[in-house]
């Protein structure tokens, strides 16, 4: 069977996780940095290793193969959220450039641990350019759609085109909207998960016009999150097999919704690891093969 890495809901075979142990370190740790980098009050450590292990568990019961990125000085106690600093392409690695200047170590880090393990690199985006992996999700198998945010700017997708366009890949930008503004965490992958073919977890209200409707016409039918349920994670769902998924607990609307689409859901407290950092599933892992 062929692996690819083209894909957001095909089933996962391998991915790449930073352990709560080797980016919280220690609720010391944590305090000291929370406020800067804006969570919404300092996680608590040891419930945080509890709730890690029980997202673990959904991996590892669906037998995907869990590599993790090593402790790391030069890195926050955002380097948890491992999606944001690498895109997996099939032609290589492409390491990013961070938007939030103080996560700009990341990519580094995650570029020596690819090396280290004989994963090739495709290329790097580099300043002035800007692209975080959070805002970068694939369609289908030569479509990529890429957020335009404060994350990820012009000059960053400018950049990707470069380097996935010879290859055959079309890129297309949504222009997503000001929001909370520079300081939030909003990436693209913050208001779409597809997690099969032809579906998708939206958060409609959010979503530039354009961009839905070309998901519409591409034949995406959408799970929509409700208002209550958004800034609970409740769009923020990653698929390990086609419509097989694990999100964060407390919200059942969406979770009903996603049943009621013949979904199999799993769910895993994420109060510490994930509401607080503003990182659901997709952003706790960096997904590097799967089954075609």
């Amino acid at each position: 069977m062929k692996t690819t890495r083209h894909s957001e809901y095909l089933k996962l075979k391998s991915v790449y996780l930073k352990s709560v142990k080797n980016a919280f370190i220690s609720d010391i740790h944590l305090n000291e940095q929370w406020r800067e980098l804006h969570y919404l009050s300092p996680p608590d450590f040891d419930t945080a290793v509890e709730e890690f292990k029980e997202f673990e568990s959904c991996l590892t019961n669906a037998d995907i193969g869990l590599r993790f990125f090593s402790y790391d000085s030069s890195v926050t106690i955002d380097s948890i959220y491992c999606r944001d600093a690498s895109i997996a392409t099939d032609f290589g690695m492409i390491i990013c450039n961070m938007g939030k200047e103080e996560r700009k170590h990341e990519p580094r880090a995650q570029m020596q641990v690819y090396k280290d393990n004989d994963i090739p690199v495709l290329g790097q985006i580099k300043a002035p350019g800007t692209l975080e992996g959070g805002d970068v999700a694939w369609l289908d198998q030569n479509t990529l759609a890429v957020g335009l945010t404060y994350r990820t700017n012009e000059n960053g997708i400018d950049q990707l085109k470069q380097l996935l366009e010879p290859k055959g890949i079309e890129i297309i930008t949504a222009e997503l909207p000001h929001y909370k503004g520079e300081n939030d965490v909003f990436h693209l992958m913050s208001i779409l998960s597809p997690i099969d073919k032809d579906l998708a977890v939206v958060y409609s209200p959010l979503m530039p016009i354009k961009f839905r409707k070309m998901l519409k016409e591409r034949g995406f039918e959408f799970i929509e999150v409700p208002d209550e349920e958004f800034e609970s994670m409740g769009c923020n769902v990653l698929a390990i097999a086609p419509r097989q998924c694990i999100m964060v607990a407390g919200n059942p609307i969406t979770k009903r919704l996603l049943e009621a689409a013949d979904c199999k859901v799993q769910t895993y407290q994420g109060n510490e690891i994930s509401r607080k950092g503003g990182g659901g599933p997709t952003c706790l892992t960096r997904p590097l093969q799967r089954l075609t």
